[in-house]
């Protein structure tokens, strides 16, 4: 069990916000943040809504006293809805999920996918040129064009769409280390795709049954190795993690490894399996161990042992007496991301009312914190912890906050760790909140 203490280690300062200040009652559904990706050195920073768009941050090098401010560097429209007419379905524009490629030149090139369809994108600057050339002095006069650069105007341009291989929504997409292929999984298959081929994908897992009857589970993630292009590992709505090696088998159903922990039989209820489900898989920077993010607690766990999480993260178990009421307003079917830190040591995870966890794996200590603009004293404003109570005890501070008062519409699903400084990027509803250390 992970403590919640006021370790110094843990103290973070706001930077940032991005996004409307109005109430949660005003905010449209496109506007609603659905994704958060820093790039490979964290000089960008991308963030997709429910309405398509995809906006680039890049970090302001000319600040002063700071060196985690963004400052806005382009948006674009990514995917737009249609309308599947053999099966009679809308698909959504949502951006569900946004990654970067490394950087080989000026240009920038990221994936992102709504529910059916993947598109790589090219972000570059391009010169815009005017004609300079000077007034001929008479009509003898032999004028010599003369083009000079006056700006530089953003562009980004599709660059291929890999659509037309998932039957059901895709979920999750992951680059591989070799920076030539990628995975793409919806409820029952991953496919393996190469960058350069988009009308063609192999189909390296299914786990669809004979009969839909016999439907036990769906996938529910997918991720590749950072480092090892071979390996990768797909999660469960049963709460298990495959690990799987595709030298084995070109259709890697047998899986290498297995990590799922046994339900206990006392605890279990109606909710038991649905908190069980499994909403985000990440691997360490190391790739020695992954976490697993489930409703209520994320878990550590060793590549090297099946058994049992070496860790435990009780993210908001307070809510555990509340199950009943999250699942009649369906908020018990909500998918929170977890990351890890830059030194795989500490791990962020969202929860309701903007509140976000960081946990300290060595000290065995975490925080509580909340992402609002109530409690912005100044641009080095330090959070103050927040606590969360409940029964009868009285509150006593502004950082106290009983259950029965926690605002289920404000909730930090997606958020992301600079790769390479102490800086937070949490998506809170529509706002983009920075934090840094």
């Amino acid at each position: 069990m992970i403590s919640e203490t006021q370790n110094p280690v843990l103290t973070w300062n706001f930077s940032q916000v991005f996004g409307d200040k109005a109430g949660h009652g005003e905010i449209a559904e496109a506007d609603i943040i659905s994704a958060v990706e820093f790039n490979h050195d964290g000089e960008y920073l991308a963030t997709g809504d429910k309405g398509g768009r995809v906006v680039l941050f890049e970090r302001n090098q000319t600040s002063v006293g700071s060196d985690a401010e963004f400052r806005f560097f382009t948006e674009f429209q990514s995917h737009e809805p249609e309308f599947d007419y053999l099966k009679s379905l809308e698909i959504e524009e949502k951006i569900n999920q946004i990654k970067w490629l490394p950087r080989r030149n000026a240009a920038h090139f990221l994936l992102t996918t709504n529910d059916k369809t993947i598109k790589l994108w090219k972000v570059s600057n391009k010169p815009i040129y005017v004609d300079a050339t000077p007034p001929a002095r008479d009509d003898r006069g032999v004028r010599v064009p003369l083009l000079r650069r006056h700006e530089y105007r953003t562009d980004a341009r599709v660059k291929r769409v890999f659509a037309n291989a998932h039957a059901y929504h895709i979920n999750s997409i992951s680059v591989n280390s070799d920076d030539e292929t990628f995975i793409s999984a919806d409820d029952l298959r991953v496919n393996l795709w190469n960058l350069g081929v988009n009308d063609q994908s192999f189909n390296i897992v299914d786990i669809k049954p004979t009969t839909m009857e016999e439907l036990t589970e769906v996938i529910t993630a997918a991720r590749f190795h950072p480092q090892q292009c071979n390996t990768f590992m797909y999660s469960s709505s049963k709460g298990a993690v495959k690990l799987c090696d595709m030298r084995a088998a070109a259709l890697c159903d047998n899986h290498a490894k297995s990590f799922e922990e046994p339900l206990d039989p006392a605890n279990k209820s109606f909710f038991s399996e649905i908190i069980a489900s499994i909403s985000d898989v990440q691997f360490s920077n190391n790739g020695r161990y992954f976490l697993s993010r489930d409703y209520l607690t994320i878990k550590v766990w060793d590549t090297h042992m099946e058994t049992r999480p070496v860790q435990t993260f009780q993210v908001h178990d307070y809510l555990r007496p509340k199950l009943c009421d999250l699942y009649e307003n369906d908020c018990i079917f909500d998918k929170f991301d977890a990351c890890w830190s830059r030194d795989d040591n500490e791990i962020l995870a969202g929860s309701y009312h903007n509140l976000f966890k960081v946990y300290d794996r060595s000290a065995e200590e975490g925080v509580c914190l909340e992402a609002s603009r109530d409690n912005i004293s100044g641009p080095t404003h330090t959070l103050k912890p927040v606590q969360i109570i409940s029964g009868n005890t009285p509150r006593t501070v502004r950082e106290q906050i009983h259950v029965e008062d926690i605002d289920y519409n404000l909730k930090i699903l997606h958020a992301a760790w600079h790769p390479q400084r102490n800086i937070l990027a949490l998506a809170a509803t529509n706002n983009l909140y920075l934090y840094h250390r």
